[in-house]
This record gives structure tokens, sequence and C-alpha cells, in this order.
């Protein structure tokens, strides 16, 4: 599991349907990308010969357009071949393609397909997305229980973004029991990372005093 050295972004759909608060956001993992066109093709040599972090840098590179020209189909290329040699932030990143119909059409089912082979192999980003597209019924029923699961799973793991979506579920009772102690706890989890959306999210659970007394 590549976790550091990787900066975990969590993109918000605001245009799509969404009932899930903080679950509506996926992790789309980003590794330092190439910043120089020389580098790229250093990059791109390694992957033509079969080096699978080459690839996921790859992809990386043509899905932000750094070190060169942004190409959403390129990047899918190079993200599938890293992913089909079970790199788990590949199958992550071509998840999120997927989910966002970058380079791809568009398919919920094949995006969640990528993220359940990456959460299985205990890749927290992935399990967090596993977790949102449970909950918000992106590739499957919608299912709270199954998307809590799997937030859990990688919020005990100490990722934040699952931590603050793990809260959320607790405070609005879905999928567990409605529980402000629990929420108003993972809350505090993710913001001892300096996790802003949770520092939001807590401060607004005592300020509104839905499920804890008020704080103001």
């Amino acid at each position: 599991m590549r976790l550091p050295g990787f900066l975990s972004i969590c993109v918000l759909f605001s245009s799509l349907p969404c009932v899930a608060g903080p679950s509506c956001k996926v992790d789309v993992v980003f590794q330092h990308a190439p910043k120089r066109t020389a580098h790229l093709e250093q990059i791109l040599t390694r992957a033509e010969a079969g080096e699978r972090a080459a690839q996921f840098q790859a992809g990386l590179a043509f899905e932000t357009g750094n070190g060169g020209e942004q190409d959403y189909a390129v990047a899918v290329k190079w993200y599938r071949k890293a992913a089909d040699l079970g790199d788990a932030a590949a199958q992550n990143n071509l998840g999120g393609m997927f989910l966002r119909g970058l380079g791809v059409e568009q398919s919920d089912s094949e995006a969640l397909r990528w993220y359940l082979r990456a959460a299985v192999e205990g890749y927290l980003p992935a399990q967090n997305n596993v977790g949102f597209m449970n909950a918000s019924g992106r590739g499957t029923k919608a299912n709270d229980v199954e998307a809590t699961r799997w937030y859990e799973r990688a919020a005990e793991k100490g990722y934040a973004p699952a931590q603050a979506n793990l809260a959320f579920m607790y405070s609005q009772g879905r999928g567990v029991a409605r529980d402000g102690n629990e929420a108003v706890r993972w809350y505090r989890k993710a913001t001892a990372q300096n996790y802003a959306p949770a520092e939001y999210k807590l401060g607004l659970l005592y300020y509104e005093g839905s499920v804890i007394p008020q704080d103001l």
C-alpha cells in the first residue's frame, strides 16, 4: 500500500445527485507528478518496459497535465496497464476516471469494480470510495450498512476522510444507530490530522446542537 508520499485529494461532485454530505467525496490519489518534459520521457521509457510504478506515474502525468500535455485517454491507458498488474493506486484512479467519464465512457459500475479491486487489497482511499459508492447508490443499490462498513475499515486504519465520513453516518444514523458521541469521536480523530472538512462538520454539530449539546 503506497500511502506515504501521496497527497489524497477529495473531489466533490457538486453537480451530481447527492444525499450523503461528506460521503459525497471520492479520493483521487496524486503522487508528485512529473514537472518537466524530460522527466516524463524517462518515466515513459520505464513504463513502456513494463515497470508498474512508472505506468502509474505516466497515467498521473497525463491526467494532471504535469510534465506534458493533458490527455485523459492516454492517462486511462497507463492507469489500466498498472491496474492490471495489481497497482492499487492505479486501480483507484482508474475507478475515478470511470466515475467522472474522463478518457472513457462514464460508468458507475466500472468505477465501483476498480475501487473494489483496490479496496480488498487494503488500499485506504479505495475503501473510502467504496463507502461513497454504497452511500450514494452509485454502481450498486444504496446500502448505508455496507457504506459504513467500508468507511469503518479505512477509519480504523487512521484514514482521515473515512473517519469524517463515518462520523457523518453516526450523526445521521445512517447504517448505524444515531450517536452524537461517536460522531464527535470520529470527527476529532480526523481533525487531529488537520482534515479541514471534519473541522467544519464538527463545529457545525456543536452549533446546531442536534445530536450533541449545543456549544456556541
